[in-house]
């Protein structure tokens, strides 16, 4: 295996550093793959192969969301062609796009996040110049991020042949997506209105109803098994018949924000994978602060580089050159590993507000750190009993 992120994380089996204070790992963990991470600091608490090369399913649509969500203002309106649906895999799931109707980028990534539409990831593509392209760009930007496990074949996660990804991969990619505003914005929506099929009512008169979507994150939304997570905040869940059930979340308690990812649960349960997640989850929160790291989410290359070049800020603290030492983004800055800009806009995904958090600009503001996501209210409410 890959020992991107420390030695430890290429080793097969659980790695964790117990020690006097620090719990034990909850027994009833049965994923192929699985990490524990601060989502702040990069700190791996604990890791379960984590560098295994296995499908990721719909996890995927993480590293889909991160290429693409910057490109477009969420106002942008697309109609959709015959040809932009295309292709789509037999089975998969749908938020339920029509030809020739039209939606706006805004429905589309609601489409994405919330019922892990292959369909609405598709006709983004379209817009995005082709699914060729995007797999392409999906290709290029995780290894700007450094997830060297994962190889793209079908952005919306659908198995292919060839296509991988990793639990330590997969927390890059969650890492990198969260601290886009939009991106912490969609991943922690519960329900929403999506455009309906335009037809004509009893009057003759077109009308065009909307209808109601619900996350399929059942830590978010919930399920009659399994209660919502306290804390959690997105991301993104994935099934298929050959990556099995997959999950990445992220959870914030008592100030600390960890991710974890699960992979294929061995245990045949409905739901197993939420629930190994939120195991995972509950011995995490008890553990922050008292083990040692076992290894590290690594920054994306472009980070890498700008912070061994001389004249760096090693500190972590606002200060870099082109913010005039304000701790706030200059107008050059970019999203999170140089993803590209906006097509017509002036920020989409660049300008997050700090709240009480560290932010970090390298290489005259080409590349955004902050370690501190000031997460959704709505979030922020879940954090409490």
């Amino acid at each position: 295996m890959s020992t991107v992120g420390g030695a430890r994380l290429g080793r097969a089996g659980t790695q964790v550093n117990l020690a006097s204070g620090v719990p034990v790992l909850p027994k009833e963990v049965t994923a192929r793959s699985w990490i524990v991470a601060d989502a702040e600091t990069g700190d791996v608490l604990a890791a379960h192969n984590a560098h295994w090369r296995l499908a990721p399913a719909s996890t995927l649509k993480m590293l889909f969301a991160d290429t693409l969500l910057p490109k477009f203002p969420r106002t942008a309106k697309h109609k959709v062609a015959p040809s932009d649906l295309a292709g789509i895999g037999s089975g998969s799931s749908m938020v339920g796009i029509k030809e020739d109707e039209t939606y706006t980028v805004h429905d589309l990534w609601l489409g994405v996040f919330l019922r892990s539409g292959n369909d609405a990831v598709h006709v983004l593509s379209a817009m995005n110049d082709g699914i060729e392209n995007t797999v392409k760009e999906m290709n290029e930007h995780a290894e700007e991020l450094q997830a060297l496990d994962t190889h793209v074949v079908s952005p919306d996660g659908y198995d292919a042949e060839g296509q991988v990804s990793s639990a330590y991969d997969l927390t890059l990619i969650a890492r990198s997506g969260m601290q886009k505003k939009d991106f912490r914005e969609y991943a922690s929506t519960v329900s929403a209105k999506f455009p309906g099929e335009t037809k004509k009512d009893k009057k003759g008169k077109t009308v065009r109803k909307a209808f109601e979507i619900q996350n399929t994150n059942r830590l978010l939304a919930g399920d009659s098994d399994v209660p919502v997570y306290q804390g959690i905040a997105g991301v993104k869940n994935g099934n298929t018949t050959n990556a099995g059930a997959t999950f990445t979340g992220v959870a914030e308690r008592d100030g600390k924000v960890l991710l974890v990812t699960v992979m294929n649960p061995e245990k045949d349960e409905h739901n197993e994978v939420y629930k190994e997640t939120a195991r995972l989850f509950d011995w995490g929160f008890k553990a922050a602060g008292k083990v040692q790291p076992v290894g590290e989410l690594v920054p994306p290359k472009s980070a890498a580089q700008a912070s061994a070049q001389p004249g760096a800020n090693p500190s972590g603290e606002a200060g870099g050159a082109g913010d005039g030492g304000s701790g706030t983004a200059g107008t050059g800055a970019k999203p999170v590993a140089s993803a590209p800009a906006a097509k017509g806009s002036s920020g989409v995904g660049v300008a997050l507000g700090i709240t009480g958090g560290v932010l970090v600009l390298l290489a005259g503001g080409a590349f955004l750190v902050n370690r501190r996501w000031p997460l959704p209210d709505l979030v922020r409410r879940r954090t409490r009993p």
